[in-house]
């Protein structure tokens, strides 16, 4: 008799307040495990540094005074004047997001609204410092090599 009485028939159906529980306990242990995942993905940058950090931007014609060439491949910004040529880079210090270029010259970032002044200057934002400046010289072969890797103070321009 008892085997008969033991089967799923005869077991106390959940109870509604106990359903409500549990699914607020599964919810409440979901979205911690989501925020978990996504803050171990904060420290990782969006853009990887490239394995060859110096690359040739093209001669120094092609950069004409006044102009302000973006070169979205190599995620940098050349600026030519009457004081030579410059490039910088278009990683934002925060994460990695990539900037954009204003018309008034400033640049802002998508991610979390960074904004620097037309020289790579941190104006607003979480960004912790502003804009990289990058290396250029000239290559044996006549062109402009940027390398990525190194940084050079703001303003810091060669002369061709």
């Amino acid at each position: 008799m008892n085997g008969a009485l033991g089967g799923p028939r005869f077991e106390k159906p959940i109870q509604r307040r106990n359903f409500l529980g549990m699914l607020a306990a599964w919810s409440f242990f979901g979205t911690i495990g989501a925020a978990l995942l996504g803050a171990l993905r904060l420290p990782m940058p969006a853009v990887f540094p490239e394995s060859d950090s110096r690359f040739p931007i093209g001669k120094p014609e092609d950069f004409p005074d006044g102009s302000v060439i973006h070169i979205p491949r190599r995620r940098v910004w050349v600026f030519s004047d009457t004081g030579g040529i410059a490039a910088v880079s278009t990683v934002c210090p925060h994460l990695g997001c990539l900037v954009g270029r204003e018309d008034n010259g400033n640049y802002t970032c998508p991610c979390h609204g960074s904004r620097f002044d037309a020289t790579g200057k941190n104006v607003s934002g979480p960004a912790p410092r502003g804009l990289v400046w990058l290396d250029v010289s000239l290559g044996p072969d006549g062109r402009l090599i940027v390398d990525s890797g190194k940084e050079v103070d703001r303003g810091t321009r060669i002369l061709v």
